[in-house]
């Protein structure tokens, strides 16, 4: 691959426990999705979806067609488990409920 027909990327997954940021040369025009197919991160990870996965370029969700510049990160996020919204409400009643009980008792 020439130089100049190409850039260099990384490819970037994370578990709770373990991570993995893989560096590669694609050609130019290469997207997202392409350059994490290309990463063999599939083959280290077991489980990633990429067909149905979130991609981000250094944190920034991005579309999977989105095409790389030289230097930038594609970030696989994982799917949530909790919906964030929900765990808020549920946090800020237990709160409320909590500051209730001090005031009873």
């Amino acid at each position: 691959m020439s130089e100049t027909n190409s850039i260099h990327v990384e490819v970037a997954y994370a578990l709770p426990d373990e991570q993995s940021i893989l560096p590669l040369q694609v050609p130019a025009g290469t997207s997202v999705i392409e350059a994490a197919r290309r990463s063999g991160i599939t083959d280290k990870f077991e489980g990633i979806d990429l067909d149905n996965a979130k991609f981000g370029i250094f944190g920034k969700v991005v579309a999977p067609t989105q095409v790389l510049n030289d230097g930038e990160r594609v970030e696989i996020y994982r799917p949530l488990i909790a919906d964030p919204k929900e765990v808020r409400k549920a946090r800020a009643a237990r709160v409320k409920e909590r500051r209730a009980q001090e005031k009873e008792g």
